[in-house]
């Protein structure tokens, strides 16, 4: 008597490239049927190698039994060979223009509230121009139209007022610390 293999069901995945930049759905039964399709949905030359890994992680998937293990609407990622797994956060875009115009101070207050709205961990990456922007601004005024959230803006204010002092004090440590050096230097030079 032949054991009976269990019948493979199709599941829905949802796949991306390595930038999350384009994204589409797949019903596949297999592994081998679901790179398949990536390659016909991301036009994928079928000399082109790839590899398909968890979104959320990154765990490559290599083998049909780890792929019969997935749930239904896993989010999996397709990575070039030249490409590595990122994980889904916010890039830190930190550069920007300089503009003459002193009216444009409000469009780029929006601009870095709207950032650290994203990922409020690029605070601390903020220079000082930045940190004093935040720290002087009114958040009644942004309240108002483009934040609703006048909390937030109130927390952002003095936190972004916390480190520009810790910037300022750590700044002047410095200078005292190169006169020091500078006057240990000219007293040895002397003797």
């Amino acid at each position: 008597m032949e054991a009976e293999s269990p019948q493979k069901v199709q599941r829905p995945f949802k796949i991306c490239n390595s930038t999350r930049e384009i994204r589409k759905g797949i019903v596949a039964l297999s592994l081998e049927d679901l790179t398949s399709k990536v390659r016909e949905k991301l036009d994928i030359v079928n000399d082109n190698n790839f590899t398909v890994v968890l979104e959320a992680d990154g765990t490559e998937i290599d083998d049909e039994e780890y792929f019969a293990t997935l749930d239904a609407n896993t989010s999996l990622m397709i990575l070039a060979p030249n490409h590595k797994w990122v994980p889904p956060y916010p890039t830190c875009n930190l550069s920007k223009d300089q503009v003459d115009d002193a009216n444009n101070k409000g469009d780029e207050l929006a601009g870095l509230v709207g950032r650290l709205k994203t990922n409020l961990c690029h605070l601390s990456l903020l220079g000082g121009p930045e940190l004093e922007l935040l720290s002087d601004m009114d958040p009644d005024s942004l309240a108002d139209l483009t934040y609703p959230d006048k909390i937030f803006l109130d927390q952002l204010k003095e936190a972004s007022g916390r480190f520009l002092c810790e910037k300022r004090q750590a700044q002047d440590a410095m200078d005292l610390l190169r006169l020091y050096q500078e006057k240990e230097a000219a007293e040895s030079e002397a003797n």
